[in-house]
């Protein structure tokens, strides 16, 4: 099993805050397994007695009761109310749970509620973990009134794979770049398992996830829309765009708002990210076109069945993927030529924040042309100011500064964290 020590970390320093806390990300991403496993490894570990853990996960059969958050706010204060000694309550997969009339006052209530009310326990501390967004991000801020830390996990970073895999850097890089880092695939051994096992994620996961939970109707252009996206990583696109393109194939024709929606559906379920436009001189937003990147580029191939295996692309979704995973913010730069009468917007690929600290970022598989080198560089200097602008490339053997104070950074340096970016 893969240490992951930096999502424990952030757990083990939120222990007994009196907040919930509250695990999310993709479906097979790993969360589970951080919490059942790792964390309560860590528990047992510090001298918590195993029955002072009380497990509940709602995706298996046998807890599927519990699914009604009365029955389990009861249960559980049935086993801490009015005990001395500490507990910690694990729940997995928070968003399959429904909301019930009580019987007494004939009120809703949902999970939010009766977390609330557990959270009162001063023995008691609470852990979730929870595959959609809407549910998990935009209530949350309301319902749990501010007494909720996020943790948010993501598939096998690079350098998790590396340090179960180990090697060569540059053949474990291409396995990567291939296969991506969703957890199940370590016990996978040959290439066709490996594709079939993303397969069934895809199908039998994240399509019935969306169908049936975000109560998607047409499952044929919600595909036509994962494929669309899965084709255009890292260009500029919007839902009329989207909808022009699927129009063109679909039995019947479809709406922007339907597109829109769908899209929302892919993110909201953490297969999808979108990245936004800045304007670095006019310091705004634009309201669309965006960006859109796979969270695992695994995913993504197995979605085009291997056909498009674009290195520069791919790696730009990698090191999106990183930075995010990282903690930064981080969006897509436009800058305004003026070198011409015909001014032009120029790209920088990504405005990664850190708090108060900023830097640019350009992804590029290689400048080993003269106008690949203008392109790249370019728009980082027409920023004109003095945040630190770096190149993450992969064919150079190691980082360095150049003459205009560029830092060159090697892709397995960045990815493998040996580089200072802030």
């Amino acid at each position: 099993m893969i240490k992951r020590d930096f999502y424990l970390k952030q757990i083990i320093e939120r222990m007994w805050n009196g907040n919930i806390k509250v695990i999310t990300g993709i479906r097979r991403g790993g969360k589970s397994t951080l919490l059942f496993s790792l964390f309560k490894e860590y528990l047992l570990s510090t001298g918590v007695s195993e029955n002072h853990i009380i497990e509940i996960e709602l995706d298996k059969r046998k807890y599927y009761k519990f699914r009604d958050p009365i029955f389990l706010c009861d249960y559980v204060e049935s086993i801490v109310k009015e005990k001395k000694d500490n507990y910690y309550l694990f729940i997995d997969e928070v968003q399959l749970t429904k909301k019930v009339k009580d019987q007494e006052s004939g009120i809703e209530i949902n999970i939010y509620d009766m977390l609330n009310e557990l959270k009162a326990y001063s023995n008691l501390d609470c852990y979730v973990t929870g595959s959609n967004s809407k549910m998990l991000s935009s209530d949350i801020a309301t319902e749990f009134r501010g007494r909720s830390n996020q943790i948010k996990v993501y598939p096998f970073s690079f350098e998790e794979f590396y340090s179960f895999r180990g090697g060569v850097e540059s053949e474990a890089l291409d396995e990567y770049m291939l296969y991506g880092g969703m957890p199940g695939l370590i016990n996978e051994t040959t290439a066709e398992r490996k594709k079939a096992y993303l397969k069934n994620l895809y199908d039998e996961i994240y399509i019935k996830d969306l169908v049936e939970h975000a109560r998607v109707q047409r499952q044929d252009v919600l595909e036509e829309l994962l494929d669309y996206l899965a084709s255009s990583i890292g260009s500029l696109t919007n839902a009329n765009k989207i909808t022009k393109a699927i129009n063109t194939k679909a039995s019947s024709k479809i709406s922007d708002d339907t597109i829109a929606k769908y899209l929302k559906h892919t993110i909201d379920a953490f297969l999808i990210s979108e990245a936004r436009r800045y304007d670095v001189k006019g310091k705004r937003y634009f309201d669309y076109p965006n960006k859109y990147y796979y969270s695992d580029i695994g995913l993504r191939n197995v979605r085009l069945n291997y056909r498009q295996i674009d290195s520069e692309h791919i790696i730009e979704n990698m090191i999106y993927n990183e930075l995010i995973r990282r903690g930064y913010s981080v969006d897509v730069g436009v800058v305004e030529d003026r070198s011409t009468n015909n001014k032009k917007l120029k790209e920088i690929d990504f405005i990664v924040n850190n708090f108060d600290k900023k830097i640019y970022v350009q992804s590029s598989f290689r400048m080993d042309e003269e106008k690949k080198k203008e392109t790249e560089l370019g728009s980082l200097k027409l920023t004109a100011d003095f945040f630190k602008k770096i190149v993450i490339r992969n064919d150079i053997p190691t980082s360095f500064y150049d003459d205009d104070g560029i830092m060159h950074c090697r892709l397995i340096d960045f990815l493998l964290n040996k580089v200072d970016l802030f």
